[in-house]
């Protein structure tokens, strides 16, 4: 533990009072109340149901629009709830009980509610722009809504597939999540007998000094996945089945992805010119890594060596206190008000940083409602890039935080801009270390610790999702696990190309990446929103103190206009291939620094 200005900062539990006043079941007097509370509005949206007319007042629409917000809010204090008990402890009947109890209740609410929306996207355009003109801050919330008009159904099919969700591909996903949060691992990794580890501890050894330890951290992690393979796979099989029955289908979407990037509101070639770039300049991580099989004097890099820390450091421990430290004084170096929102995070007990068995795996920031502080979860195990990481998660709370002036329909980032909070608060604690670190060894393993998490959130998760394109593909013509390991080893052979040797272990992988189970394709906006993120980084250099207003601007949007426009405010064009390879420009200059 460490203490700093009167406050002790240890790893604990986080505290869900602000949700709920204690943690208890559907019938706890204080769950009656906003169960209560929910019905109640609903009721009141459904007494609209006449009333929504295509040439109504703005006044009454704006009432309306109100309600919705409130709503909004109250469920998803119940939703938030449900989801952050779960995630504390996976194998909790209580929680389990909780959380279907909560997704049904508002999965019949919301198909109360259904015709709303239906009829939102079935007037003309010019009733909805004069509507829209009243509407303030949800104006862009609601032209999101209209986006989806070509793929709408009726409200009877509408509600069919709410229900079937429920305890089809939604009970598919937490059964994953379910088998996965309870693995447990084995490793030796001092000589003095072998013991238990999680997932996320066990995968810190990917770090150690030691190439026989990293080799065996990763064959024991494909060990216990490979064991359940056949299910694993099969749970995949039936969400890509999902996804295309119902969004090509019967929502007759042009493409599997193409769901994603409407979604996000990011135009389906800007989609693909980000991934061909990405392809395109693997070849920059291919120098990396060669250069780094020098610095480690391998003859040749193998997989399991990627993310080896260079130089010393590698079994370092920091506290956790500490790292809470290095953190908060990143943030109150560029900004003072950025330090504060952070701080707020640990000073009101939103922050669950243990590393426990059955506690969910790697780490999330949970925004539940404009004026609530977000929830913070990870699994802290004093590794170096743990800092990192904490830097990570209290930088999507500065986000949120950021933009609390806005309502619950619009306070959350797009996806593909949500990263770019949380890259940017990982490169304040990048540049901290460097300035305060004279020895040259030092500073060259802090370099490519960071290229490290770079080529993490660039290029493996692009590659993630060239994955995903064609595994939907293949499935749907009737694929087998077999050809999925193929293709997937396939594909980490060409990103790598002869810079890194690939053992066949590495074809189960894919059977181990949590989002491509729960939300297909949403990990271009990892790539997005780090290359988004080293540009405005090095406009941070250049420009210094007067970038921070700028910055603090890009937040404060939150998800109330376009990626697009809200970019182009900032000088960024997303349809040019140029920006999206200057991104890499700026990681060259990271490698530079090495050779």
């Amino acid at each position: 533990m460490d203490i700093k200005g009167g406050v002790l900062y240890e790893k604990r539990k986080w505290t869900l009072t602000d949700l709920l006043p204690a943690k208890a079941a559907g019938s706890a007097p204080e769950t009656d109340k906003i169960v209560g509370e929910i019905k109640s509005l609903a009721s009141e949206i459904v007494s609209y149901r006449q009333v929504l007319k295509a040439d109504m007042p703005t006044s009454e629409f704006s009432a309306f629009l109100h309600l919705i917000e409130k709503f909004t809010a109250v469920s998803g204090r119940l939703t938030a709830y449900s989801q952050l008990w779960f995630s504390e402890d996976t194998q909790s009947q209580a929680a389990l009980t909780f959380m279907a109890a909560v997704e049904q209740l508002l999965t019949d609410m919301y198909n109360e509610t259904l015709f709303w929306g239906l009829w939102w996207k079935s007037i003309g355009d010019e009733d909805a722009a004069r509507l829209m003109d009243g509407a303030g801050d949800l104006k862009y919330y609601l032209e999101r809504e209209r986006a989806f008009k070509k793929h709408i159904l009726t409200e009877p099919e509408e509600k069919i597939i709410n229900v079937k969700d429920i305890n089809g591909i939604n009970a598919v996903v937490t059964l994953y999540d379910m088998m996965t949060s309870k693995y447990m691992f084995e490793l030796d990794p001092d000589g003095k007998g072998k013991k238990p580890y999680t997932r996320d501890s066990l995968m810190a050894y990917a770090h150690h000094s030691n190439a026989a330890v990293r080799e065996a951290a990763y064959k024991e992690l494909f060990r216990v996945y490979r064991a359940d393979e056949i299910v694993l796979s099969q749970m995949y099989a039936y969400r890509v089945r999902d996804w295309a029955s119902e969004h090509i289908r019967i929502r007759n979407h042009t493409s599997a992805i193409a769901v994603r990037n409407l979604s996000n509101d990011i135009p389906d070639a800007v989609v693909e010119t980000l991934l061909n770039v990405c392809v395109d300049e693997s070849h920059v991580f291919q120098r990396y890594f060669a250069i780094k099989s020098k610095l480690l004097s391998l003859p040749k890099l193998r997989r399991y060596d990627i993310y080896a820390s260079v130089g010393r450091g590698d079994e370092r421990l920091i506290p956790y206190g500490m790292a809470v430290e290095m953190v908060l004084d990143s943030f109150n170096k560029f900004s003072p008000l950025v330090g504060a929102m952070a701080k707020r995070v640990l000073d009101e007990g939103h922050i669950d940083a243990e590393d426990r068995a059955n506690k969910r795996t790697g780490a999330f920031c949970y925004g539940v409602l404009p004026e609530m502080t977000p929830w913070v979860l990870m699994n802290y195990t004093g590794r170096p890039r743990q800092v990192a990481t904490l830097a990570h998660e209290l930088g999507h709370a500065v986000h949120a935080m950021a933009a609390a002036g806005h309502s619950v329909l619009t306070f959350h980032a797009p996806l593909p801009l949500a990263e770019t909070a949380s890259v940017f608060s990982e490169m304040l604690l990048t540049e901290r270390m460097l300035n305060e670190e004279e020895n040259p060894e030092a500073r060259r393993t802090l370099i490519c610790a960071a290229l490290d998490d770079i080529y993490a959130t660039v290029l493996r998760q692009a590659y993630f999702v060239l994955f995903e394109r064609q595994a939907h593909s293949s499935l749907a013509g009737g694929a087998n696990p077999a050809e999925l390991n193929a293709l997937y080893l396939e594909l980490m052979s060409r990103q790598f190309g002869g810079a890194v040797d690939l053992s066949d272990d590495f074809q189960y992988e894919w059977l181990a990446i949590p989002h491509i189970f729960h939300a297909p394709f949403y990990c271009y906006a990892y790539s997005f929103g780090e290359l988004l993120s080293l540009s405005l980084y090095n406009r941070y250099k250049e420009e210094g103190r007067g970038f921070v207003d700028k910055l603090l601007k890009i937040l404060s949007y939150g998800g109330s206009a376009s990626p697009e426009r809200i970019l182009k405010e900032a000088g960024i064009d997303i349809t040019d291939a140029g920006f999206w390879h200057g991104g890499f420009r700026v990681i060259d200059g990271f490698i530079d620094k090495l050779v």
